[in-house]
């Protein structure tokens, strides 16, 4: 297909992240762009307000007539109603991860993969693109506060894309250069077992381009593919903190900041580069990592070290990861898009490492009923590192309650003192009782939108302190 002839195309979830970026990549591109999602948000209203239709009603009457193209998400139910008539339609309807494939095949692809940590690596990566003098795209899962957009528009051959493990989704793409961040089990209602995960994850990196890098994070159980790959004429490297053929050296924290060496092995495939000092804003191995994988990507497109090194001491970061929403003497609130137990771990980790004698509460909603039966042990131990915990009930997405999996399930499972369960428009009312030193919100359901209420509780709080 041939999108220079998309003249009027329609999204069915267009309020989603990576929607989003696609519809926006459209429009740009002179497009009319028309959308439903189930509820207003903030991220819809954004589009309306660029100039995009979006409804909110399941109502086949709404659809446009005369469309070249629909595109949907797998996370739509069979069930909906407008997905049925366009499918009963003679419109073309493709996947959203087919749209992006179809884009960045023609470019010279970089693509982050992982369980965790892809949106912020990619936008780490678009940044120091830019910072370092190429022209790049980008379809981000995140809002990158860099250029506060999830869509950036470059005119050079580069494109930057999330390579998403939902639904397969990576399996459109073929990456000139692809990172690895992580492999650790999610989606078992796709995969079923964590080993098709990682047999999924081993067949995508074998679709990098010939010629092409491999960069994963060392202690991942793919040696034996890199190895073959290498073998092959790929380039192919480790990256980790004190490990591997990139690496973050001497990593610690000074003046809020995390600060680490990077540095190159013996065995890095180039370009040879003297260690530079970097120092970043957000603490925790897990955002070292990032940087670390972000660096070796800039690297290898012939950005100097210098330039990298720059870059991510200038990186804002992404809206919901770890965002510093209020910063003051009296109150810290970061909000933050964990939802899976290594997500939370890091978090609420990188929070404990920078305020080591504050009282910790966290306010966490559980995504899927699936992932919450699943993982429910390590969602348990995570949530314990709190001081006081808040759970909401189980954001469900697409799928059906899951009898007797609920936060009470996961409640009985903490071995924290504190902890309750409250209804979403319960949180702000009991935190206006109780005396927050640093909040956490956290979750990649609803509980964005209680970030701007507990902003003005916090903010209007610390105004009355000062009366």
């Amino acid at each position: 297909m041939k999108f220079n002839d998309i003249h009027t195309i329609y999204f069915l979830g267009i309020g989603g992240i990576g929607m989003s970026a696609l519809a926006r990549y459209f429009h740009r591109h002179g497009a009319k762009v028309y959308g439903y999602d189930r509820t207003p948000t903030a991220l819809t209203r954004a589009l309306e307000q660029e100039g995009m239709h979006v409804h909110y009603t399941d109502d086949p009457g709404m659809i446009p007539a005369n469309l070249d193209l629909a595109v949907w998400t797998p996370a739509l139910p069979s069930t909906h109603q407008e997905l049925t008539a366009i499918r009963n339609s003679e419109t073309p309807l493709l996947k959203r991860a087919e749209v992006l494939g179809i884009i960045s095949k023609s470019k010279r692809c970089a693509a982050i993969s992982g369980t965790h940590g892809k949106t912020s690596t990619s936008c780490l990566t678009a940044h120091l693109f830019h910072a370092g003098g190429i022209d790049a795209s980008a379809f981000l899962g995140g809002i990158a506060l860099n250029f506060n957009s999830n869509f950036i528009e470059g005119n050079s051959d580069w494109v930057v894309a999330e390579a998403d493990e939902y639904d397969r989704s990576f399996m459109h793409l073929h990456p000139e250069i692809t990172v690895l961040n992580s492999m650790d089990a999610d989606h078992l209602d796709i995969y079923e077992t964590h080993e098709a995960m990682q047999d999924t994850y081993r067949a995508f990196l074998q679709q990098i381009k010939p010629g092409g890098t491999l960069l994963y994070k060392a202690g991942l159980p793919i040696d034996a593919l890199a190895n073959r790959m290498k073998g092959e004429g790929y380039a192919v490297a480790r990256f980790g903190i004190e490990q591997g053929d990139l690496q973050a050296q001497n990593m610690r924290i000074e003046q809020g900041m995390q600060c680490f060496r990077l540095a190159a092995g013996d065995q890095w495939p180039g370009p040879v580069f003297d260690p530079v000092d970097v120092s970043i804003r957000f603490p925790g191995a897990h955002n070292v990592h990032n940087a670390v994988a972000a660096a070796g990507i800039a690297l290898r497109a012939g950005i100097p070290a210098e330039k990298v090194a720059e870059g991510l001491g200038s990186y804002a970061g992404v809206r919901r990861r770890f965002e510093y929403v209020v910063q003051s003497p009296d109150h810290t609130y970061i909000d933050d898009y964990a939802h899976h137990p290594e997500e939370l771990k890091a978090c609420i980790s990188a929070v404990r490492s920078l305020f080591p004698d504050r009282n910790i509460t966290g306010v966490f909603q559980p995504h899927l009923f699936s992932r919450t039966r699943d993982f429910a042990d390590g969602f348990a131990e995570a949530l314990d590192g709190l001081d006081q915990c808040i759970l909401l009930p189980i954001y469900p997405a697409r799928e059906e309650p899951i009898p007797g999996v609920d936060s009470a399930m996961l409640m009985a499972r903490m071995n924290l003192k504190d902890k309750r369960i409250l209804e979403i428009n319960e949180v702000v009312p009991f935190l206006e009782k109780q005396d927050i030193e640093v909040l956490l919100t956290m979750g990649a359901g609803s509980i964005d939108t209680l970030v701007e209420p507990i902003k003005n509780h916090l903010l209007t709080r610390k105004t009355a302190q000062k009366l």
